[in-house]
């Protein structure tokens, strides 16, 4: 097609501007039009190769993939199977394309916020997630490029024929008669969206009709679109035949997301055949249902501020009790998924110890996150902030006074926390409160 080898041109005709070879950094979440994007820019790597040389291949391309860590569990292993034929076809074939998986920082993770911080569920009001899983990493990593190339350009697979919203944000930041338009977050970077001008028909023709140049099996990705698709008109495709289901135009997502009113792929997915997932919808609509119950929530925000609205309901962060209860459920989730597929993880054990970290540092020492993990798995969970044989002799020493050993345990967790964390800002405050505690709950 005329339109697809004239953007073809135009990609090659971008590579070889004369601008320093400012890195290219390819937003790559595995979706349709991302793939499209990366197997139009490496055909035309190729043509570039077979009509100047080698030689002109210096400009760097990274392949950037963010990985929220509660992403959809068949995306997360359909991507890191394609980033695998990615790698490895760029090393075969020579390309200057290097990929690179981004994660949010511990802290900032869905599960420690939620489980440990107490933060509501995100809602369109509230949506932290965005920032702290998405936006955050993917930053880091192009302002780490910008600290040694001086610029980058971020290629996204934004289209205008998308919808009305993601028209309005393109025509906003172009830059009239230039490919490139400024990044509306990052200095010193900028934006190219080859393929703004394709329609749903156009890149699903590239992806069926053509091979994927990193030999990968893009029917692997129509499929999942297919079976992730709730309404089978959103398709419409001029390249299949009768007996073919729509290619669909689901969004995935965070098997999380409550900031949609139902998960409309999940659900689709389930219907087709991957009734495993069954209960991570379950689990997904159970945080929206608690997410505005008065009970669940504190009087306060975790800054002290009073959070009651006028008919006296609680909209401050999430209880203890509340937090508890969804991380046992969340265990129990993971669990009973592990018993058919072991390598199914949905939270770390990473997060875990952040978790109980953070409840620490809100003062709740009991119970741990170790006896929820226990109570669970019927076996032990080794994290605990005391070794065996210290825990030992400090029961013995304590024999007489029990609660002896009870708060020398928990001040010994306390500044562990602080270690762990790389951070002792405000360790003297958190056992002056834990002392204080003590005190009046001996008296």
């Amino acid at each position: 097609m005329s339109r697809i080898n004239d953007i073809v041109e135009d990609i090659k005709e971008q590579y070889l501007e004369r601008d320093n070879n400012i890195p290219w950094i390819i937003g790559f979440s595995g979706g349709k039009d991302s793939t499209t994007v990366l197997t139009l820019v490496w055909r035309a790597l190729l043509l570039i190769r077979e009509e100047i040389g080698q030689e002109a291949l210096s400009r760097q391309v990274f392949v950037v993939n963010n990985d929220t860590l509660v992403e959809n569990p068949i995306i997360t292993d359909y991507v890191a199977d394609v980033l695998g034929y990615i790698k490895r076809g760029a090393e075969e074939q020579n390309l200057p394309i290097k990929v690179q998986v981004t994660l949010p920082k511990l802290e900032d993770s869905f599960w420690i916020s939620f489980l440990g911080k107490g933060y509501p569920v995100p809602n369109n009001q509230f949506r932290w997630c965005t920032e702290r899983l998405k936006i955050k990493p993917t930053s880091q990593f192009i302002l780490d490029k910008v600290d040694s190339m001086g610029e980058a350009i971020v290629l996204i697979g934004t289209r205008l024929s998308e919808s009305a919203t993601r028209a309005k944000s393109i025509r906003k930041h172009e830059i009239k008669g230039h490919r490139l338009t400024k990044h509306p977050l990052n200095p010193n970077t900028f934006t190219y969206a080859p393929i703004k001008e394709l329609y749903l028909e156009e890149v699903w023709y590239i992806l069926s009709k053509e091979p994927s140049p990193w030999g990968y099996d893009n029917q692997k990705l129509f499929q999942i679109y297919a079976d992730a698709t709730a309404d089978d008109y959103e398709c419409p495709t001029m390249i299949t035949d009768k007996n073919q289901p729509s290619c669909g135009q689901s969004r995935f997502g965070c098997w999380v997301c409550t900031v949609v009113k139902e998960d409309k792929s999940m659900k689709a997915l389930i219907e087709h055949g991957n009734d495993w997932m069954r209960p991570l919808l379950e689990y997904r609509d159970l945080m929206v249902q608690g997410r505005n119950i008065s009970e669940n929530r504190c009087a306060t925000r975790r800054n002290g501020q009073v959070a009651v609205d006028a008919d006296g309901h609680n909209m401050g962060n999430y209880t203890f009790e509340y937090r508890k209860e969804m991380l046992k459920k969340l265990l129990v989730v993971q669990h009973d998924l592990q018993m058919v597929n072991p390598h199914m993880e949905l939270i770390s054990n990473q997060e875990l110890v952040a978790i109980q970290i953070n409840w620490y540092r809100d003062g709740h020492f009991t119970p741990k996150v170790t006896d929820l993990y226990n109570e669970v798995y019927k076996r032990a969970m080794p994290f605990e902030n005391m070794q065996y044989q210290e825990r030992l002799l400090l029961e013995q020493v304590c024999a007489d006074s029990p609660q002896d050993y009870h708060i020398i345990n928990d001040l010994v967790s306390l500044h562990k926390s602080k270690t762990l964390l790389m951070n002792n800002n405000g360790l003297q405050g958190d056992i002056e409160r834990r002392l204080d505690n003590f005190i009046n709950e001996t008296r």
